[in-house]
């Protein structure tokens, strides 16, 4: 019988024990629900941008949009709008942070709440007292990390990239939503 070099076995070994971090915290429903609480309806309204769409919204938020399709709801009260719910996903250092942010007709940041988070390290993104920061920030106030949002150490590039991905949010609201 052929003997296995047993540094060959370690690899395999780390292969068995890693853990999975992934871990859904809201369904679309339970973000919808905490975002806009007052809201009897949310109307799916998903957006499929063209690339030209998408250099625009680059070119005006400083960050790439990725993806052509962007799932977007319709949050109505009595058939009013009361805001837009957008569900969005961002790397944070080697994994994708999916997120909800609602954004008022005005402009401004409602809420940013996490839905699923698979990174290792840099969790605390998901604290409230991280996430109020960007509550009613617009487009014309600044978005810079360690300045006017905190930065949490070990958890830089999980800001950063949601911070600029509500950013490039509320450029999308403004060129492509129409509001009452």
């Amino acid at each position: 019988m052929k003997q296995i070099p047993h540094l060959l076995l370690v690899p395999a070994a780390m292969m068995i024990v890693h853990p999975a971090f992934a871990q859904e915290y809201l369904s679309v429903t339970q973000a919808q629900k905490v975002l806009f609480a007052e809201a009897d309806k949310f109307v799916e309204t998903p957006i499929l941008l063209t690339d030209k769409q998408r250099d625009t919204i680059e070119s005006n938020a400083g960050v790439s949009q990725r993806w052509k399709k962007q799932d977007i709801w319709r949050a109505e009260k009595n058939g009013h709008l009361l805001g837009w719910f957008i569900v969005d996903n961002v790397i944070g250092k080697h994994e994708f942070i999916t997120y909800a942010t609602a954004l008022l007709p005005d402009g401004k940041v409602k809420g940013v709440e996490i839905m699923v988070y698979k990174e290792t390290r840099g969790g605390q993104i998901m604290e409230e007292s991280w996430r109020k920061t960007l509550i009613g920030k617009t487009l014309a106030d600044p978005f810079k990390l360690d300045k006017d949002v905190p930065n949490i150490s070990g958890a830089t590039l999980s800001c950063r990239n949601v911070m600029n991905g509500v950013k490039r949010l509320l450029v999308l609201q403004k060129l492509l939503l129409a509001t009452e």
